[in-house]
């Protein structure tokens, strides 16, 4: 990636005007009181909803979404869309479990399939910052299109059909139990915790705040806007394989519309947990406890015996609350 020499003057980056990544801000605890309301009302449902199995469950089948999450929250921060994390989650594991089976060719060992599903979905990260960054498309645009190729690659390699003969890597990933807790849970919050420290307390984690507030004066400041601004797409994309890979493990096999839709609930979470959608403002802590409202409330859905179809329709009313809620406690409409 070619720099402008201007770029790469050592200058602290701008102030961060109301974004800084800060641990937790105000807005961001006002959902831990909904937590505990939602775990109060859950129980009143049904008493099974505390019991410790229960609750390891609702945070398990909220681990892939959760990073997901985490990736479109950078990427929001950083002033952009990634429509395409969707179809990232089920082509890039989809094409790693066809390449190591030897469905394409030449069968490669079973431990590649983690990480070819990761460089599978750094490789979408990478082409999706090439686009936006080098011919100056738009993020919403780009990834929209390429939410569709990968969606419409994924089918087309696999026939339309669910892959069920998983390598022994990623479902020994998607079952393993470490201290008693699912493993997946703790990887989902080690990498919250390592995204939460990076964006507080490193330079290039502030950077990603100063260019979604500002990406001129945080380029005039000396910040390299289009690497980190493509470092992020690419991250973002290899959370996304990631979440697909815990997934296909959890359930033992890859279904041929897998992530399909997931999009939609990314957004509401993120929105509940302070991202906006103007860039630099929010921190992930937020984010996670989006994730957490969310996961909450379908299984207090599910315990009540409210069907699937009446979940999306309460989803999309939460964004609109929380949109308003965003309205009054910042002053500005997140458009």
């Amino acid at each position: 990636m070619s720099i402008d020499p201007a770029e790469s003057a050592p200058v602290s980056p701008p102030p961060m005007g109301g974004g800084h990544p800060a641990f937790t801000r105000l807005r961001d605890l006002t959902l831990i009181p909904v937590i505990v309301v939602l775990l109060v009302i859950g129980f009143i449902v049904d008493p099974v909803f505390l019991t410790r199995q229960n609750l390891t469950n609702v945070l398990q089948q909220q681990t892939e979404l959760s990073l997901v999450v985490l990736a479109l929250a950078i990427i929001l921060i950083s002033g952009k869309f990634d429509l395409s994390l969707e179809s990232t989650v089920g082509l890039a594991p989809a094409l790693a479990v066809l390449i190591v089976t030897g469905s394409l060719g030449v069968a490669f060992p079973g431990w590649l399939a983690i990480p070819l599903t990761l460089l599978i979905g750094a490789a979408i990260g990478f082409l999706n910052g090439f686009l936006i960054l080098k011919f100056r498309l738009s993020a919403f645009i780009v990834t929209l299109g390429m939410l569709i190729v990968l969606r419409g690659l994924q089918v087309g390699f696999t026939g339309g059909r669910s892959l069920f003969e998983l390598p022994p890597s990623m479902n020994d990933l998607g079952i393993a139990v470490w201290l008693g807790i699912p493993a997946s849970i703790w990887i989902c919050l080690a990498i919250y915790l390592a995204a939460i420290v990076f964006l507080s307390n490193f330079r290039q984690g502030r950077a990603i705040y100063a260019i979604g507030g500002n990406v001129d004066a945080a380029r005039a400041a000396g910040i390299r806007t289009d690497r980190v601004v493509w470092t992020v797409f690419v991250v973002g994309s290899v959370l996304a394989a990631l979440a697909g890979v815990l997934l296909a493990g959890r359930l033992g096999s890859i279904a041929a519309a897998q992530g399909q839709g997931v999009i939609f609930t990314v957004f509401a979470a993120a929105v509940i947990g302070g991202i906006s959608l103007d860039g630099g403002k929010g921190t992930l802590f937020g984010a996670l406890c989006g994730v957490i409202v969310l996961g909450l409330i379908q299984n207090i859905l599910t315990l009540a015996g409210v069907t699937g179809e009446w979940i999306g329709a309460i989803y999309g009313a939460i964004i609109l609350v929380a949109l308003m809620l965003a309205r009054i406690t910042s002053g500005k409409a997140q458009d």
